[in-house]
Order: structure tokens, then sequence, then C-alpha cells
């Protein structure tokens, strides 16, 4: 049951900063709530919802671009980022376009920007490959008195060279007071990686104000948690999904990933201090308050994907400042946020060894017992699709071929199965909260399989090199990966020449980052392996050579892990549906001041099987939520291309329309002029779909 009348009334009236008119912070509001006040469109009217307006910027790159902005909305101007990374200002009443700014060498993703503002200016902070941006709200034009000229470069100023590095700022950071605290994105892979350590920088000149490591330095507490060259030699340990700002009580809530490599860990011995953890920092200083490692000795890619939720829990009549961790393992975390307290019992599980040589698996891993997971945690036979017998007899040939599925399963030659799979459970869309403490989380229930070579054995040095470095995303057949939007490399030299294909290495493209850490004989002997050509002799295997990297570099006595994996394989049956029976795709809502349910149901279709008699199946799924105090919660990012509101009470959907292309990005809500808005970014480009460049914006009827 939900809370008493009373406890939502006092709720309410402790409603986030997002309860107003605008949207005027990434995902709502700095606590994340991706929630709204805003009551004008209700679960008696959204029905009548129509379009207000469309833009489109016209620069999408055919089934390979993306959009997943979630906009800002500050006094009746739309802030939002195009496809090709282009930020653009936007009349939030007509959608008319007031002014772009086209940044050097897009590159990567934007989910969303950050803002800042003393009263007489206001600045636009946004993220494009390794750059942070400043720019005039008014103007469109970079402020010159930040960084350089109007930018800052992330990759400097990290405690060690990361030249040619892959760095993304691809989520926004959070402002405090006169703070910009910003993480990034970096290398997960076998090869060499940057640190993510989370920093906060001055908002008005981009001068470093304090630096934590998430690996700790020499000199840091829990440096001897780790082996004594880690923080020389390895990367990751970020938090790439954005963080949240309690600003009352000074808190900055860091959901820190994994280290690299993610995969194989007998390089960093021990449960990896920091890593998988949610780290309480003092907005001010950056100093660690509380934190809670939620996997031990990661080897899954277990990340917690999204910006950590900030409610009040009620219980016997206290209240509860709370702060919630959604995961991939489809699990919610609830703390006491001033303490670290759990609000909900957790166990430590005993898990299974691995038998990868140099690995040691941690022995248990910690499991929350209730709220009860929001996705199923194992595999088993009686789980095999059934869609058709020719589906599950293929499933089934494959499923005992495999490694036996059970939870935090290690990785494996012959195949381990990881469900739910890598990209969730939840992702980055994260989860929405009401006042009343209810969280509502959508959820992919998708197996991977995850497979394990050995780097040594190439004939060529290009393909030690692509072995070494690029299977994670393109895969060891060079398939690519459709869902995440990576191409096929098999017939690139036929769409590419050798220099298209170079520029592409050396500098980055789209979601790629640069390889710039190879050098020049290294990327040219890729080209040679990709384009099927017989190698020179200076390209030829010779022991040792694939492991030397650009010789003034601090990489260069990098020391590659000797397994690498094959991608990440999304288990589908022949004809391309998921290898498990439905629900694929679920929408939940769990009433966090009991850890209880209220209602789960299936988000997404394919139309296809509809047609043929199937029930909705729901579908993998990526982007947030959006709940209002009108009773309403909208979501797009199922692969169907469609945008969906449902009663926020019961579960049940009220209204669905057809999108120009999948909205794979959280939604916002605004008020201009007495008229409420909601508006998506509609950009496809994952899980096979089309790509689009159009923001659509609905409102009721003018009346």
């Amino acid at each position: 049951m939900l809370c008493s009348a009373l406890a939502l009334a006092l709720a309410a009236s402790r409603a986030p900063a997002a309860a107003s008119k605008d949207w005027p912070v990434y995902l709502g509001d700095k606590g994340a709530t991706h929630y709204s006040s805003l009551d004008q469109i209700r679960a008696t009217n959204v029905s009548e919802l129509q379009v207000a307006w469309t833009w489109s910027a016209g620069d999408k790159r055919p089934d390979t671009s993306q959009i997943q902005c979630n906009p800002l909305v500050i006094d009746g101007v739309v802030y939002c980022t195009s496809a090709a990374m282009k930020l653009v200002a936007l009349d939030a009443r007509s959608g008319r376009e007031l002014w772009r700014f086209v940044p050097e060498d897009a590159n990567g993703v934007n989910r969303g920007l950050a803002t800042w503002t003393d009263g007489s200016e206001r600045r636009i902070l946004y993220g494009n490959g390794h750059w942070l941006h400043a720019v005039d709200a008014k103007t469109g034009l970079l402020i010159d008195s930040f960084g350089d000229h109007g930018r800052l470069d992330l990759s400097k100023d990290l405690g060690r060279d990361v030249t040619g590095l892959a760095i993304q700022a691809n989520t926004p950071g959070v402002v405090y007071k006169n703070l910009i605290i910003v993480s990034m994105r970096v290398g997960e892979g076998p090869g060499p990686a940057a640190p993510g350590h989370v920093r906060a920088f001055d908002v008005r000149t981009g001068k470093l104000v304090w630096i934590f490591h998430g690996m700790p330095y020499p000199g840091d507490a829990g440096y001897e948690a780790w082996a004594p060259n880690a923080w020389k030699e390895l990367g990751g340990v970020n938090a790439w999904p954005g963080m949240t700002v309690d600003e009352e009580r000074g808190l900055v809530f860091c959901p820190i990933g994994s280290a690299t490599f993610d995969f194989w860990g007998g390089n960093r011995p021990g449960n990896d201090l920091y890593a998988d953890c949610l780290v309480t920092l003092e907005a001010s200083t950056g100093k660690v308050v509380w934190y809670f490692q939620m996997t031990h000795h990661d080897l899954w890619d277990r990340d917690p994907p999204a910006p950590p939720t900030l409610l009040t829990v009620h219980r016997d009549g206290r209240e509860i400042p709370a702060v919630a961790q959604v995961t991939k393992s489809g699990h919610v975390w609830v703390f006491n946020r001033v303490t670290g307290e759990h609000l909900f019992p957790y166990e430590e599980v005993a898990v299974p060894s691995s038998d990868l040589a140099g690995e040691v698996a941690s022995p248990t891993q910690p499991v929350p017992l209730k709220p009860a997971p929001f996705a199923r945690q194992n595999f088993t036979v009686d789980l095999i699709t059934d869609r058709t017998p020719e589906a599950h007899r293929a499933v089934l040939e494959r499923y005992y071929h495999l490694r036996p599925h059970v939870p935090f399963g290690p990785p494996s030659r012959e195949g381990t199965i990881v469900f739910p799979g890598f990209d969730g459970g939840a992702e980055w869309g994260g989860a929405a909260v009401d006042p009343s403490g209810v969280l509502y989380v959508n959820s992919s229930e998708m197996p991977n399989i995850l497979s394990m070579i050995e780097t040594g054995g190439a004939t060529s040095l290009g393909q030690q090199i692509f072995l070494q470095n690029c299977t994670g995303c393109h895969g060891a057949g060079r398939k690519g990966n459709p869902a995440g939007g990576i191409p096929s490399l098999v017939d690139v030299g036929k769409r590419l020449s050798r220099e298209q294909i170079l520029e592409v290495i050396t500098k980055g493209r789209a979601v790629m980052p640069s390889w710039g850490f190879l050098t020049e004989v290294q990327r040219k002997a890729v080209v040679s392996y990709l384009v099927g050509d017989a190698p020179p002799p200076e390209h030829e295997s010779k022991p040792g050579d694939w492991m030397t990297y650009q010789p003034d570099s601090p990489l260069a006595k990098f020391t590659p892990p000797p397994y690498t994996h094959t991608g990440y394989n999304v288990w589908l049956d022949p004809e391309g549906y998921p290898a498990v029976k439905p629900p694929w795709g679920t929408l939940n809502a769990i009433d966090l001041n009991t850890g209880e349910y209220l209602w789960k149901v299936t988000l997404g279709i394919y139309p296809e099987l509809v047609a043929k008699g199937l029930p909705p199946t729901g579908t993998q799924n990526y982007g947030g939520p959006l709940v209002t105090a009108g009773g309403v919660l909208f979501i797009g990012a199922t692969r169907d291309e469609m945008f969906r509101a449902f009663d926020s009470r019961s579960g049940r959907e009220l209204w669905s329309t057809k999108l120009p292309a999948a909205g794979f990005a959280s939604p916002a809500t605004y008020e201009v002029d007495g008229r409420q808005f909601v508006i998506i970014a509609c950009g496809g480009g994952k899980l096979g779909v089309k790509s689009g460049d159009t923001y659509v914006a609905f409102a009721l009827p003018q009346k």
C-alpha cells in the first residue's frame, strides 16, 4: 500500500526543484527524480494529446547516429543536442531555432546538459568528446573566460599522461554552487584505458578545485587495496552515468563503474575499492563521506548504470532522507543518504570461482533481499523461448554447450550466460520517483553470451591489435553490434578507402573514440587486416609487437591481459528475437517505503508478433521515464518507435503515438504561457532501427 495521505501531503510540500514550470536540470532536478509537479495533463485527458511542434536538425547519419539527450527547458527556451552533437536553443512555444553551436571534432553521444547562473548571466555546460564547453545561453557563443577560450580539456589534470586514450563527456556533470562536478566515459576493454576520476572545476574559470581518485593514488586512503602500480596502468572506475547532488547537505552521490578490463581482473587482485560503488562525497571538497560496493571484483561489466535517485522514505512515522541506486542486474539498493545505512536488508551470497589463468573471482557477492529484483535472475532451461518449435530447438542446442547459468557465473572459454544482460535490467535512462516514495523503473530482460579467447596466436600484427582492442565492440568475427549502433567491419574495405579507415581509427567517429595511443605502424596494420591485404613484412606477427604503444608514452610499458572477449553478444534465436521467453521489457512501480511492488507491465511490442496473435512481449529499451503530479508516466525507450503514457497509480496504458524514430532518450515536461508540453528526442539508431534527428513536443489542444 502507498503511504498515508498525511505522508503524501508532507512529501508533496517538499517537492524537488523540478516541480516548477521549467525542466532546469538533467533528469528534472539535482536529485535525478524525473518528476514534475505540473498537472495540466492528467490521466483523464492525456488521450487528447497532439503534436504541438517538431524540430529537425537535418544532421542524422543513416542507421548509425543517435540522440539520447534529455533537454533542459528554462524561461521559455529548450536547450538540446542534435544527432551530430550540435548544441541548439529552441523557442519552447514553437520549436523555432534561436541559435546553434557547432563544436570542433564532434565525437560520441550526449545525454544531457548542465547549466549555471548567477542571476545576470547563464552558462550552458556541454560535453563533447574529451571537451567541456561553456556556452552563453543567450548567444550560443563560447565564454572566453572559461578554460581555454571557452572549453576545458578533460584529458588534462588526471595525474598521469592519457594522450590518445578514449575519453568522452557523454553525461552532464552536476552544478553545486560555483562548481561543475564531472566524470567521463573511458575505455573498458583489454587495452590501455584512462582513469575516470571525479573532478570539480570552477564554473567561471574552468580551474581545477578538487579531484577524487576512484582508483586511489599514493597517499590516498585505500591505496593499499590495489597492486602498487595499478594507478599508473589500469583505468575506468568512473562515474560515467552522471551524479546527483543534495544541495541542502552539500553531498554529491557518485555511481562508480568497474575497473578495466571489464571481463578479466587477474591484474587487479582484491575487491577493487571504489569500483562498482555508490560513493558519497562532500561536494565542496571531494572527501569521501560513505560508500558501499554493490559488486566485488567486477567481471561482468556491472557498472551502476544511472544516476542515483534522491527521495524521502517514510518509516514508522519518520521521514528518512534516502538515495536509491538501480542496477543492471535488476536490483534497487536503498540507503540513508546521510549515513549510508541500508534501509532494506542484504546478504553476501557464495558465487562460483573462475578457471581462467590468473583470475581470482570474489567468493561472495552482495545481493539485496528487498525490494525483489525487477528482472529475472536465472536463465534456466524452462525459460528458453517457445515462440516457435524451431526457435526453441536452436536455442536449446546452444544452451547445452554453454556454462550452466547461475548469477555471477564467471567469464569462460565455453561461453557464460549473463542475464539480465550487459545493458540491464536498468540502463542509463535511470528511474523516476514521485514525492510519495514510489520508484518507477523500466527494465530489459535480454541474455548475453560472454565468451573469452586468448589473445595470442594471431597470424599478423593487425589481427593481434584487433583482438586486443576492437573485438569488444565489433566482435571477433567483425560483425558489429546492431543493438549498440556498432557497424559490421566484414566488408568495410568495400565501403571505405584505406585512408578513410585509417582516419576513423586515428581520430574516432560517432560513438567510436580515437585510438591515438596506437603507433602508426599498428594502425596501418589494422587497416591491412580489415581490408584483407597480405601484411607487409613490418606487419608480420613478432613477439611483443602488439604490446608496444607510442614509445614516448607511459603506455609503452602497458602489459595487455592474456584474454579478450568476443563481443557484447546478445543471444537471439535464428529469426532475431530474444532467446528467452517474454517479457523482454517491463515497466515497474515499487513503493520504497515498504519495498513492495505496486504494479509491473510489459513495455513495448513487436508489431509483427502481435499481428500473429501473440500477446505483447515487451522490447529491449533505452531511456528513462517521466512522472508527473497529474498521475501520468511518460516513456519512449522501446524499439517499436512508440511514445506511451501510463497511469502512474495502476500501470494502465492510457495513450500512445508513433514517433518519427525511436525515442531512446528520457522525456521532459514544461509549461509556457499556461500550456504544458512534453518533449522527447527521436534519434533511433540502436537495436537495428533507423536513425532520426527530430525533437517532438506534445500538448493538449488549445482552447
